[in-house]
């Protein structure tokens, strides 16, 4: 061991007569520990809801979604056998869209229709729960009302006080003519499922008919609005729009699940980075008492200094012997920080059951949040992060203290001692 490192250990146990010094020592620990740990159960915490985001908003809709520039695509059959030789392309199912309004019993309500295939969109999209019924039940099976099934979000159920196996009509706005004028088109549709997707937005404006069903309605022949496509890279998403892209030419056109929602990551990416830098200031802080510490040791241990540089000792070396002390005190905070921010984070649910059971509260209500527990994901990059700004900090902080005691005179240290 060298000799600065022995003294840098003997200065942070301080003596009877010193203990505020030592005070000041664990309170800059602490604050480092703090930010530390904040940091990395925050952003952990901001990385589970983003993930959890990403899962709701991917188990609606597809990865990427193909469509033509001219609008309705007729041959999308011989497409998405084409689709299948794309690298990193898993499924791909028929779609079709479109505005409409539900009516019940003098309640109406804007939705989005879809039109989906019951033999292949299972292979690419995901509802959720279903509470009630089987989107099966689309193609006919299991439904005895001899009505053209719907399925529909609990939210939307709800709303128009629907149950299962009800009947509703289905409103197009755009109307057919008639020699009265343009009327709406109306149908009568039988609900034949009730899912649950876990987000409020889906839940209350969507609604799934049969790929056929929604052709006849809609008046669209034998033409579908587009392909949706299942990736084995949700990542890798925009890659492989582009290559699908390159591989069926103009008018098709692709886009990922990372464009249709790129405004909505973004704020979240832009929030977390804001946290990072708030967060990081409790570790800014704790630096400021590391600054404070090490002047006060400095100020208590001038003789000490004085003796060493009698002795022999380089000013480089009195340098290097408080750069340690404030190191150290970085690291033991950064350190501790680090497990207890880890060991939280990964047991953050168990912790919030915990919580709820002894104040008999429930932390993220799931009829507001649609959410039963607090999610966390630790991206260990972040964690890195975390650990090499707080030594960096750390070790800014305990330059300007170091090098003051690097340059005491010891005649001056002495002469008043």
């Amino acid at each position: 061991m060298s000799y600065e490192f022995f003294i840098s250990l003997r200065y942070l146990r301080a003596k009877r007569k010193q203990a505020f010094i030592s005070a000041n020592t664990l309170i800059s620990m602490a604050g480092i520990f703090l930010g530390v740990a904040a940091l990395i159960i925050v952003l952990s915490v901001m990385n589970g809801f983003e993930i959890e985001l990403r899962n709701k908003i991917l188990g609606i809709n597809s990865h990427i979604v193909l469509m033509e520039y001219s609008g309705g695509m007729k041959d999308y059959e011989r497409v998405m056998e084409e689709l299948k030789s794309v690298d990193g392309v898993v499924a791909t199912t028929p779609f079709i869209y479109g505005q409409a309004m539900l009516k019940n019993e003098g309640r109406a309500t804007g939705v989005v229709l879809r039109g989906i295939s019951t033999e292949t969109s299972a292979d690419v999209i995901n509802l959720g729960k279903m509470k009630e019924g089987d989107i099966d039940y689309l193609s006919g099976r299991g439904n005895d009302t001899g009505l053209p099934g719907v399925v529909i979000g609990k939210e939307l159920a709800q709303n128009l006080g629907l149950l299962l196996f009800d009947t509703v009509e289905i409103l197009l706005p755009m109307g057919i003519p008639t020699p009265m004028g343009v009327v709406p088109k109306i149908k009568k549709f039988s609900v034949v499922a009730i899912f649950d997707s876990g987000s409020y937005e889906y839940d209350s404006s969507l609604a799934f008919v049969s790929l056929e069903d929604g052709k006849k309605f809609l008046n669209m022949k034998d033409e579908v609005t587009g392909i949706e496509i299942k990736v084995n890279d949700i990542l890798g998403a925009d890659r492989i729009a582009k290559a699908i892209e390159e591989k069926l030419g103009y008018p098709y056109w692709a886009r990922s699940w990372m464009k249709m929602n790129k405004n909505l990551f973004s704020a979240l990416k832009l929030e977390r980075r804001v946290m990072f830098i708030i967060l990081s200031l409790i570790v800014l802080v704790a630096a400021f008492n590391i600054i404070t510490t090490l002047i006060m040791t400095v100020m208590e241990k001038a003789r000490d200094i004085a003796i060493l540089k009698a002795m022999g000792a380089t000013a480089r070396g009195i340098m290097k012997i408080f750069m340690i002390e404030g190191i150290v005190i970085g690291a033991i905070g950064t350190a501790l920080g680090c497990i207890t921010g880890i060991t939280v984070a990964l047991n953050l649910e168990w912790i919030s059951r915990s919580v709820e059971d002894l104040f008999s509260f429930k932390i993220l209500p799931e009829g507001i949040y649609y959410l039963n527990e607090i999610p966390s994901q630790i991206n260990y990059g972040d964690v890195v992060a975390i650990v090499l700004v707080a030594m960096l900090i750390s070790f800014l902080a305990a330059i300007y203290p170091s090098w003051r005691a690097s340059r005491l005179d010891p005649a001056e240290a002495l002469r008043y001692k």
